[in-house]
């Protein structure tokens, strides 16, 4: 099978909506090289078929080494105009999230690099959907110098360079200065800036924000409304406050009452087994997401095997369990909002099937057994692959409403957290 970008190959609707393009699509430039902020945005974003213009995984920063801005650039020039720009500003400036924490370069030095941002936008008059985010702690090395580098980015939303910025923080633990610096940055900032706590599911929401400005209501459902108000430890702030914030940098209305576009039902904690039948009952009322919040980076096997087994899976309109609460809050509700608009079938099924996969099936039972099987310093070599491939494949075929077999996967980043993976559909549904 061919390699995509330098990598050996995502899915075979992964390969395809990241290396074509039509009319009307956006063009993504993601945080970095990892499934969860290159792939999965491109996915939801190309729901309704259409197909954004992505950067190759090897023009992407990876742990290891930044993205070449001066290489970003030149891929960015020849892309097709044909629609908005979304693009993580932090692998502009600084070649990625990681490298936006330890990055020896000055305030200036930054600018200059984002300045291909704003010509861009000069050049083509489309408009541009960008974020930012604040580092976490103890990793940020000059603190002062990204808050600077924010504050230049704030200006350029107000002088009108973005249709929208996303200012977001990344894993505020308890002590971290973030949630502070976001307030702060939040009393003064333009009517298109929003300051919240989040970082690889906001590529994904802007994606959605472009594709559909039509506004939606949004109810949310708690399975534990009482720990809902608990603040949560990646984000300083209560989970409802969260679902607000990724409600509306998504596009959503939150209702307390009445009928509402979509149901998300966020599940915190307590029986998965009464959750799962709630989801159900939720189902026959109208559309639902479901994210999954109760433990971190991983989805509880209990509710996902009840939905399963209640066959109500295929019939979501999104979910998520990859990550921290924000993430799966953000991703969910992206996928969600493109979803309602009315997606391709044969793509909604594929995604769905695509985030059990890695939500549930390697989060929550694979990445358990490679961990026993190898130590992770040794995950970057072909045996940890070729082991990957066979400890997974013992949880397939899938089926959500089509069946699914994995063909191949690995670990791009040569460690357990994520793995990348090809499901090719048995039969079309």
């Amino acid at each position: 099978m061919p390699t995509l970008g330098g990598m050996r190959p995502a899915s075979l609707l992964a390969s395809v909506l990241l290396l074509s393009g039509v009319a009307g699509a956006q063009t993504l430039i993601p945080l970095d090289s990892r499934p969860a902020t290159r792939v999965l945005p491109a996915l939801i974003a190309g729901l309704e078929g259409g197909a954004p213009h992505v950067p190759p995984s090897d023009l992407l920063g990876t742990a290891q080494r930044g993205a070449d801005p001066l290489a970003l650039g030149a891929w960015l020039e020849v892309q097709p105009v044909d629609g908005p720009l979304v693009v993580a500003l932090d692998a502009v400036a600084y070649g990625g999230l990681v490298q936006s924490r330890t990055s020896a370069l000055t305030v200036p030095e930054a600018l200059a690099r984002l300045e291909l941002v704003r010509a861009w936008h000069a050049r083509t008059d489309q408009p541009v959907y960008a974020f930012i985010t604040l580092p976490r702690e103890p990793d940020a090395t000059d603190r002062a110098r990204n808050l600077e580098v924010v504050r230049a980015m704030i200006g350029w939303a107000r002088e009108g360079v973005f249709a929208e910025l996303h200012v977001t923080w990344d894993d505020a633990l308890p002590g971290s200065p973030s949630p502070a610096e976001g307030a702060a940055l939040a009393q003064d900032a333009p009517a298109n800036v929003r300051v919240y706590p989040g970082a690889d599911e906001v590529l994904s929401m802007l994606a959605a924000r472009a594709l559909s400005p039509r506004g939606r209501t949004l109810r949310v459902e708690y399975s534990d409304p009482g720990a809902a108000q608990a603040v949560m430890r990646y984000e300083g702030i209560p989970l409802t406050q969260s679902a607000v914030n990724h409600a509306h940098a998504s596009g959503f209305e939150v209702t307390e009452s009445g009928p509402a576009d979509l149901t998300l039902y966020v599940y915190n904690g307590g029986d998965a087994r009464r959750a799962a039948i709630r989801v159900s009952s939720l189902l026959r009322a109208g559309p639902v997401a479901v994210a999954d919040v109760a433990q971190v980076n991983t989805g509880n096997p209990r509710l996902w095997a009840d939905l399963s087994t209640l066959r109500q899976t295929a019939n979501l309109e999104a979910l998520a369990a990859w990550g921290t609460p924000g993430n799966n809050l953000g991703s969910a509700l992206a996928h969600a909002k493109l979803a309602l608009d009315g997606a391709s079938a044969v793509r909604q099924d594929a995604l769905l099937a695509r985030e059990y996969a890695n939500d549930v099936i390697y989060s929550a039972r694979v990445r358990a057994l490679l961990r026993r099987a190898l130590p992770e310093s040794a995950l970057a070599g072909q045996d940890a692959q070729a082991q990957l491939l066979t400890l997974a494949k013992e949880f397939f075929p899938l089926r959500v409403g089509n069946e699914y077999t994995l063909k191949d996967a690995f670990l791009p980043w040569g460690r357990s957290f994520e793995w990348e993976f090809d499901l090719t559909p048995d039969a079309q549904p």
